[in-house]
């Protein structure tokens, strides 16, 4: 997602549709990679395989568009770093997603935007909008209910209820910490360069990261059942296919980068995997997120 939105323009259908698509792939991806995590994967497994597919792909497209990518001196010190950070959020976010039901991982994840914000205070002085201070506590508040932080919803009290998803919470806000700084790197240092080129270097990095997390641990860890290794090509095509997409038909469409729309990605998860792994979440915390994902859209589309 880019670390900042263009001014708001009115979506056509096809553009509506599209990222409502991609945020379904997006979504679906994450339930699958947690039918392959029951069936054997590992997470590394599952990153390398994810992310160099994807490479390949968008690497399909930079060449078949004939783009011709210019790295300045910045890019190419500034790219790798992108590109690591995003293979340690790939490693975190689905650590997250084997421990946590899908929904609630994709839902801690969800508040990079108050992390981007804190990195660019950070590391380039920039002052937080008052959009983002408004929202800030109101996404906080509905990830509480989300997460039933007080384990009133499941029975379970406050150390109960920590002691069951403490590690995936933490493995989530990694991810959304490590993330927000990518974008606010990737704004700041490599905003210039192509999307799809910087899709394909992050991509290989990514997967690189992967790669070296899979041979610490000794080898690949692959499905030990067909249900795994369905989940895992389901990951893999859902990722890539979707990547692909925002990539080639998203700018033809008039939608650039990613929209605030996709961050119903936690609500398909919530559904899909009701349906599929039968994970289901007290109402209380569907309200919760319901909160989340209202704040974090809202943060996205409002006008600039």
């Amino acid at each position: 997602m880019s670390a900042t939105a263009p001014p708001l323009r009115a979506l056509s259908g096809a553009a509506f549709a599209t990222l409502l698509l991609i945020a379904l792939m997006m979504g679906a991806n994450h339930v699958a990679a947690r039918i392959a995590f029951n069936n054997g994967v590992d997470v590394a497994t599952a990153v390398v395989f994810r992310s160099f597919v994807t490479a390949g792909v968008v690497t399909a497209v930079v060449l078949a568009q004939r783009v011709r990518p210019r790295f300045t001196a910045r890019h190419k010190r500034m790219l790798p770093a992108v590109g690591l950070l995003i293979g340690v959020q790939s490693l975190c976010l689905y650590s997250s997603v084997a421990r946590l039901p899908v929904a609630l991982a994709l839902l801690a994840f969800n508040t990079y935007p108050l992390w981007t914000a804190f990195w660019a205070a950070l590391v380039y002085r920039h002052r937080p909008e008052r959009a983002t201070l408004m929202a800030m506590p109101v996404i906080l508040f509905g990830l509480a209910l989300a997460l039933d932080v007080f384990g009133a919803a499941s029975g379970l009290g406050a150390g109960g209820q920590w002691a069951r998803i403490g590690a995936g919470v933490a493995f989530a806000l990694t991810a959304a910490a490590v993330f927000g700084l990518a974008l606010v790197i990737t704004q700041h240092e490599a905003g210039d360069v192509d999307g799809r080129v910087r899709t394909a270097t992050t991509m290989a990095i990514a997967g690189l990261v992967g790669l070296a997390t899979v041979a610490a641990q000794g080898g690949f860890h692959l499905p030990t059942a067909p249900a795994g290794w369905g989940g895992l090509a389901a990951l893999t095509a859902l990722f890539g296919t979707a990547f692909t997409i925002m990539f080639t038909v998203l700018p033809k469409l008039g939608v650039v980068g990613n929209s605030a729309i996709m961050n119903v990605e936690p609500v398909f998860a919530l559904v899909l995997a009701w349906l599929i792994l039968g994970q289901a979440i007290a109402p209380v915390q569907v309200l919760g997120a319901l909160v989340v994902v209202g704040a974090v859209m809202w943060l996205g589309m409002r006008k600039r």
